[in-house]
């Protein structure tokens, strides 16, 4: 018989909050280049910044307060057959519904994010009379949050989508619906090509795409040569040119030599904190973090169960795995035929394009283009995220009905 999920409830264990309290406490700071023509966070997350909030770390934050807040969700554990790497111990949060008819939603977090970041849109995705209702799953990913950790070569897309797929097929429900950025743009996209007759739709709000062919799709590419870009647009290319020169350097580190800042993540809470802590503040859209904010999502990170240092390595092992079904990294943002694909557009997100290049991922049924919002939309922006959804399974919605009533946790 296989094993039932069980419930879940974060505990760290007091030794634990005293190593990093001790870590805190001997804690030697970096210089800081100034300069008044200069903005601090050019240079990286400025000094003060990390002394401001490494001393609240130390002194002030309640990580306890924190967890309880955690164990409000609703958390479980199971464990999942990954062919070539045994059982993993998956953990996940899954808002179950009620309502009938209620859609079963796989939502996928990237890096440096986790589990965390669907909690603003749960109580949005419960329905009503007006809008549909959602079955909830967040799983942190392997190597994330709270699942387990995976030592193995060869750990690549292919293997982060099958945990979900089957993570879905084990709770009852064998059609679903995706969302997902960063990361999850990546691994919605793949569960897409290996289990369409499963994942019948997806909503992506990190959208990389290529510019139209002639050959794919000649009125589309004869538009984008000749008509000049909007003011969106222009704005949008250059976020994505000033990421690209200026904030992609973490990108080639990791997807070449994780291990090496892999060292520095697993032994320094505050090299963990500024590297990450960077991204919250250059990938969003002006959004207020409040300390215990910040110091919650980095805690994650910190107590997870693989350590931090095993986030990283999904950047070189997406890069270097076996190609999916003769498909390889970089070709999933080519076509995906089968899954109906809805797509938000957010002005600070780290790739803004065009809606004609999007047209590129596969059968795209809705495209939104929202008037702020990040990176982290799900935390940033939920109630757009909330409304793409809505209007993409409401009734005369592109995607209503296209999963049946009979899943059932």
């Amino acid at each position: 018989m296989a094993e039932q999920p069980r419930l879940y409830n974060i505990f760290i264990p007091d030794e634990n909050l005293q190593d990093l309290q001790q870590r805190l406490s001997l804690t030697k700071f970096a210089t800081q280049l100034e300069s008044a023509e200069q903005d601090p966070w050019d240079f990286g997350t400025p000094v003060k910044e990390v002394q401001r909030l490494i001393e609240y770390w130390k002194d002030g934050f309640d990580w306890r307060k924190a967890e309880a807040k955690l164990n409000e969700l609703p958390q479980y554990r199971t464990s999942i057959e990954v062919d070539g790497f045994g059982s993993l111990d998956i953990h996940y949060v899954h808002q179950i519904n009620t309502k009938k008819n209620a859609i079963p939603l796989l939502f996928s977090h990237g890096w440096p994010g986790s589990f965390i970041e669907v909690t603003k849109l749960l109580p949005m995705l419960k329905g009503d009379d007006h809008s549909p209702a959602f079955h909830v799953v967040a799983p942190s990913l392997p190597n994330f949050g709270f699942s387990s950790g995976v030592t193995q070569r060869g750990f690549g897309l292919a293997q982060y989508a099958e945990v979900l797929h089957k993570l879905m097929i084990k709770l009852g429900y064998d059609q679903y619906v995706t969302q997902g950025g960063d990361w999850g743009f990546w691994i919605t996209r793949t569960i897409g090509l290996l289990y369409p007759e499963h994942c019948r739709a997806s909503h992506i709000n990190m959208v990389l795409a290529k510019p139209p062919k002639f050959i794919n799709n000649p009125w589309t590419a004869l538009q984008h040569a000749l008509l000049p870009y909007n003011g969106r647009e222009k704005a949008g290319r250059e976020r994505t040119e000033w990421f690209n020169r200026e904030g992609f350097g973490y990108n080639q580190l990791q997807s070449t030599k994780p291990q090496t800042i892999g060292t520095a993540l697993a032994d320094s809470p505050v090299a963990l904190l500024a590297w990450i802590y960077e991204k919250l503040h250059d990938w969003t859209d002006s959004y207020a973090w409040t300390d215990d904010e910040i110091l919650t999502w980095i805690s994650i990170y910190w107590f997870s169960t693989a350590g931090p240092a095993a986030s990283v390595r999904i950047y070189y092992e997406a890069f270097h795995a076996e190609v999916v079904k003769g498909t390889s990294y970089k070709d999933l943002i080519a076509y995906v035929p089968r899954v109906k694909l809805a797509i938000a557009h957010l002005p600070r997100e780290i790739s803004v394009i065009p809606c004609s290049w999007a047209t590129g991922l596969g059968p795209v049924v809705q495209q939104n283009e929202h008037p702020r919002g990040g990176h982290f939309a799900a935390w940033e922006v939920p109630e757009f995220i909330v409304h793409d959804l809505r209007a993409m399974f409401s009734k005369n919605g592109p995607c209503y009905g296209i999963v049946p009533d009979k899943n059932g946790y």
